[in-house]
């Protein structure tokens, strides 16, 4: 038993201890999975998978106004999206956490592969195999030149397609087509590009959105932005200081047909300084013609209608005449919805919510509703309510909702509207007048830096995508010996890369042109630029000479 024991201590002191796999190692293997090309496409599906809802849902940076459709159309889903950052993805942490992820594999999978193809870029072909008859490509013929003036002859064959070569003792070797690993590295690292691209808007540029009623001016202040979306580095000292005034806004719809009331333009006419104090410039904006100032784009997005009301208090003062923007709720006949708050009415603070309808109508049931989407019978519908707005809280409250909490409804029968029919409030609490309506539009106020240099990537992803399936890596073998006195000469050919096809083709038309350029006897070089002997005249007693004679007679 003693002996038992001996020997299993010494066979446990002989076999090795295996290596602990510690944190360092547990590191180095995340990297490589993180890096491997499989998971940069795994994280490139998952950042297309992403979009999908910021293309499906309203974006707060794009166009605030639907986002607020979508709360009055799905009250009970909303909240649920907004909290998974459904209105605004592209800022979310959890689609910014894929970003990083997909720029770091791509950099730790690309920027090595860049110096080892810079630094094969420079090795020469490799020698020749031994047999070729055991490559893809091979032939051989006999040759009347001795070997090494055929060798001679292919290199200059050769070097006229642009192949590299390298020769040795009775061999050439010659290699073609590395800019089909350009090309691939060159799709990676625009790839790489385009998103430092995104990443250089998403650092240094910002989203803005201006709901402007035709007859109003803005600037570009972050103060004077409805919504505004600053870049990671932006202060407000960065925005560009213009000023946009929109003089008119007109639309125009299909009157006929089974697209009745679709919009066929929207124009919006304004005066805009690239500057404070510089001069005033027009300009015609259309949906897909920005206005570009300064580097920035504004875009049309939206229009809609503002009603324009005047309200006078129980003391005789008015107290409230401006245009108060609603917002559609129907796509079809344009009805809208909006608030009014007086909060300087006395004795009473006053607040009316109802709709504007562009083509009023009464339907079968008694109800209200909008035909056509031109104002070609604007009314107007609210019902009043007074006691405290709730202003002062200290709460935020949205210009297109009404708290009336600590307010109650007017006794007042709700009736439509005509520009100038007033609605008088009993109690003596004032009256307000319908004067007429205003257009108002959407503005999308956009500056990104990254555009341009993501425009370039894309086009570089293009073009080394194409480069990368049009061009070939081939390699070119020529062995030279004699046999019995005259040359053989084999000829092999490799591809490392044919998913089209074709290297079959071009290496049976090399073959035929080796073949006809080194089987003839030895003379001038024409693939290494050797001039042509010049023509020699005709011997005496030559058979040309005879011919010659005789067409003349003699």
């Amino acid at each position: 038993m003693t002996a038992d024991v001996a020997d299993v201590a010494q066979a446990a002191a002989a076999s090795p201890e295996k290596p602990r796999f510690g944190p360092v190692a547990w590191l180095r293997w995340g990297w490589r999975q993180l890096t491997s090309m499989r998971t940069a496409l795994v994280l490139l599906f998952l950042l297309a998978l992403a979009s999908i809802p910021g293309s499906v849902l309203p974006q707060e940076g794009i166009d605030p106004a639907a986002v607020t459709q979508y709360y009055t159309a799905h009250p009970a889903l909303a909240p649920i999206v907004a909290r998974l950052s459904g209105f605004d993805v592209f800022g979310s942490p959890w689609f910014a956490a894929i970003y990083l992820l997909l720029f770091t594999s791509l950099a730790g999978c690309v920027l090595p592969r860049a110096f080892r193809l810079a630094k094969s870029s420079r090795q020469p072909p490799p020698k020749a195999p031994r047999h070729f008859h055991r490559l893809p490509q091979a032939t051989s013929f006999a040759a009347a030149r001795p070997a090494e003036e055929t060798l001679e002859s292919a290199a200059g064959l050769l070097r006229r397609r642009r192949f590299r070569l390298r020769t040795g003792d009775g061999w050439i070797s010659a290699e073609k087509g590395y800019l089909h690993e350009v090309g691939n590295l060159l799709f990676h690292i625009a790839l790489l590009g385009l998103l430092g691209s995104v990443a250089l808007g998403g650092l240094f540029g910002y989203k803005a959105n201006k709901l402007l009623v035709a007859g109003n001016s803005f600037a570009n202040t972050p103060t004077a932005l409805d919504v505004f979306h600053p870049g990671r580095l932006v202060t407000a000292t960065d925005l560009q200081p213009f000023s946009i005034t929109m003089t008119n806004f007109s639309a125009s719809y299909i009157t006929t047909g089974t697209q009745r009331g679709e919009p066929s333009s929207f124009n919006a006419e304004l005066r805009y300084t690239a500057q404070y104090g510089g001069p005033a410039r027009k300009y015609d904006l259309q949906v897909n013609h920005p206005l570009n100032v300064d580097g920035v784009q504004v875009f049309l997005i939206g229009h809609g209608y503002a009603p324009v009301f005047k309200v006078t208090d129980g003391a005789g003062q008015v107290v409230f005449n401006q245009p108060v923007p609603f917002i559609p709720v129907d796509t079809t006949g344009l009805t809208s919805d909006g608030v009014i708050k007086v909060p300087d009415a006395s004795p009473q603070e006053l607040g009316f919510s109802g709709q504007f309808l562009p083509t009023a109508y009464e339907t079968i049931t008694g109800t209200v509703a909008s035909a056509f989407p031109a104002a070609e019978l604007p009314r107007v519908i609210l019902v009043g309510y007074a006691g405290n707005l709730g202003l002062n809280s200290g709460q935020p409250q949205s210009i297109y909702s009404l708290d009336t909490a600590q307010m109650h409804q007017i006794d007042v029968a709700p009736k439509l509207l005509a520009p100038g029919q007033s609605m008088v409030l009993p109690h003596g609490l004032g009256k307000l007048t319908f004067t007429g309506y205003r257009q108002w539009a959407s503005l999308a106020i956009t500056y990104d830096p990254g555009q341009m240099p993501a425009l370039i990537s894309a086009l570089a992803a293009l073009g080394g995508l194409i480069m990368s399936f049009l061009v070939r890596r081939r390699r070119i073998f020529v062995r030279a010996g004699s046999d019995g006195g005259g040359t053989i000469v084999e000829l092999a050919g490799l591809t490392r890369s044919d998913a089209a096809g074709g290297f079959e083709a071009e290496f049976a038309e090399l073959a035929v042109e080796f073949e006809r350029e080194l089987s003839g006897p030895a003379g001038p070089d024409l693939a290494r630029g050797d001039d042509p002997p010049a023509p020699t005249a005709p011997q005496a007693g030559s058979a040309d000479e005879v011919a010659l004679a005789q067409s003349k007679g003699e």
